[in-house]
């Protein structure tokens, strides 16, 4: 005999048959809900309600007024690359942006794009790259991951050093709120004083305020070169010297500093055999180091057929080298040899997941502290579980470290993230620098941020969404 229907497969029921008299095949349901049913780690899996792929911000306001009037939740997804757990929607409507993924125009002289929510990082890029632009923001899964999760997440990536993160490259935003109104903040302006600063407030909020759906971002030009090296310090204070030095010596031409200890050196010659190795021996601390020029002095090729850039750059290495502070170091001399570089350090989220147990940590903490951070960590954490490895990766010139532990016991996940929490907040750190919060860092939230901000964002939440609809259990945890 079949069971009746609950009045909460009633409303669900509703609400399907309203979506798709408004929005037709653009409603998804049953077996075509699968690519939105899990998340990228494969650590949430969930069934929605439904998926809704709108095709423009009309159609994503029809979505959140008839979800709406019956409290229906919504999780917003863009590319499904998050770490966090972030889309996790049991039971929700599943709002993808993916088809809202025009490129609407590129203005040179203004240095700006207006795009959807659903364009593809990468082809942001290779559209700008048309004008000799570039939207500076890059990272692993720039393939695949769409601009609505980078301004959800305020992304970071490898050029945080020289460019900043996703908000300092937004201009402007076009948003839907949780009864359905549209809010223009379309701006492409440089500077507008006009009130609270709402964009800045939408970007880093997870979908939890309102689905941004537009963007007016800021392009730079085009660099024009890159030099691009390999290099070994003794120690990780002496690669923050480096740095400074790097820095100091170039003008602030360094646009990328990776840190790739030797254990993550050697997890990427055991995913990769034939990847060629930087060096002829193993060190301890080894960086990534791209330098980047648009000026024709430092990028064109000269007589010799030389890149002055790279050569300043083996000039530099050299004087340092001579100076105790490098070890060893070898400069891309060719594209492929760049490309090479570049692959091994974006392989970070499958090595570091390629062991499970693992407990994925994204934090901050000031830059001289980084080599503290990491012997406390590793102290605190093998008194925990002795047997727990570490596979950190860094963007140490922001000392943003992706601080992951391979456990042999799920049980002790717990007792190791608030380890490491404790000393990241012991050193001034931040428990989330560039994932977001989502679902797997909402304890996190409660444990370790201030009470009155956490006050703060409740009211900020319940007045923009008094039901509670969007994107609920992420990123604010209840009182």
């Amino acid at each position: 005999m079949e069971q009746p229907l609950g009045i909460a497969d009633l409303r669900g029921a509703a609400v399907i048959e309203a979506l798709r008299a408004a929005l037709g095949n653009a409603v998804l349901t049953g077996a075509d809900m699968a690519p939105w049913s899990r998340d990228w780690t494969g650590q949430y899996q969930w069934t929605p309600l439904c998926v809704v792929r709108p095709r423009d911000t009309g159609a994503v306001s029809t979505v959140m007024r008839l979800a709406h009037a019956e409290g229906v939740p919504v999780v917003p997804v863009s590319g499904h690359t998050g770490l966090s757990g972030g889309t996790l929607g049991e039971g929700a409507v599943m709002l993808s942006l993916d088809r809202l993924d025009r490129i609407e125009e590129i203005r040179p002289e203004a240095r700006v794009a207006r795009v959807g929510a659903g364009v593809i990082l990468s082809d942001l890029h290779a559209a700008a790259a048309v004008y000799d632009l570039c939207f500076p923001m890059t990272f692993g899964a720039k393939g695949s991951a769409r601009l609505g999760g980078l301004l959800a997440t305020n992304a970071g990536g490898s050029n945080v050093l020289r460019y900043g993160n996703t908000r300092d490259l937004v201009l402007g935003l076009e948003a839907v709120l949780a009864d359905g109104r549209v809010v223009d903040l379309m701006s492409e302006l440089h500077k507008n004083n006009t009130g609270y600063d709402l964009r800045h407030l939408l970007i880093g909020s997870e979908g939890t305020l309102a689905v941004i759906t537009r963007a007016v971002l800021k392009l730079t030009p085009a660099p024009r070169a890159h030099a691009t090296a390999m290099v070994a310090t003794e120690t990780l204070d002496g690669a923050l010297m480096l740095l400074n030095r790097l820095q100091q010596m170039t003008g602030g031409a360094v646009e990328a500093f990776e840190y790739m200890p030797r254990a993550y050196m050697e997890a990427h010659a055991r995913l990769d055999p034939a990847a060629r190795p930087p060096f002829d021996t193993g060190y301890d601390v080894n960086i990534l180091v791209e330098l980047s020029a648009t000026a024709p002095r430092d990028a064109d090729t000269g007589p010799d057929g030389a890149v002055p850039l790279t050569g300043y750059l083996e000039a530099v290495l050299a004087q340092l080298y001579g100076e105790g502070l490098v070890l060893d170091a070898t400069v891309a001399r060719s594209d492929a040899q760049r490309a090479a570089f570049w692959a091994r350090r974006e392989a970070a989220a499958e090595i570091s997941l390629s062991h499970r147990p693992a407990v994925v940590n994204d934090v901050a903490v000031p830059l001289d502290r980084v080599a503290r951070f990491l012997d406390m960590a590793g102290a605190r954490v093998r008194a925990i579980a002795a047997e727990a490895r570490d596979m950190t990766v860094a963007h140490l010139g922001d000392g943003n470290l992706h601080y992951v532990v391979w456990l042999e016991d799920s049980a002790q996940r717990d007792p190791v993230m608030e380890a490491v929490e404790d000393v990241v907040l012991t050193l001034g750190g931040s428990f989330s620098a560039e994932h977001g919060i989502g679902t797997s860092k909402l304890a996190s939230m409660a444990r370790r941020k201030d009470p009155v901000a956490l006050d703060m964002m409740r009211a900020i939440k319940q007045a923009l969404d008094p039901k509670g609809i969007l994107n609920p259990g992420k990123t604010v945890p209840p009182a």
